[in-house]
């Protein structure tokens, strides 16, 4: 396989892992948006416990993706096998 395909997979997957970190962080941060504001969401949050416990499950998920995607940014920089494996 030529370097300059190896290359583009590279960049490829880095920009793929840049889109899941990002995808990640926004849902942390809207999890932690409907857990905390008191004036939006809290009041149909606190009616329902299954919504509470969706933003915790959205704050949850968006951590676990944010640091797979940073985990899989830096292995594909890296070119390491077990980070992207991870």
């Amino acid at each position: 396989v030529s370097m300059g395909v190896l290359t583009c997979m590279k960049y490829l997957m880095f920009i793929f892992n840049v889109l899941v970190f990002a995808g990640g962080t926004c849902l942390a941060g809207m999890g932690v948006w409907v857990a905390v504001d008191p004036a939006g969401f809290q009041d149909i949050v606190a009616a329902r416990a299954v919504l509470s416990a969706g933003a915790w499950l959205l704050l949850a998920v968006g951590i676990a993706l944010s640091l797979l995607g940073f985990l899989g940014c830096c292995g594909a920089l890296r070119r390491s096998r077990p980070l992207l494996l991870l």
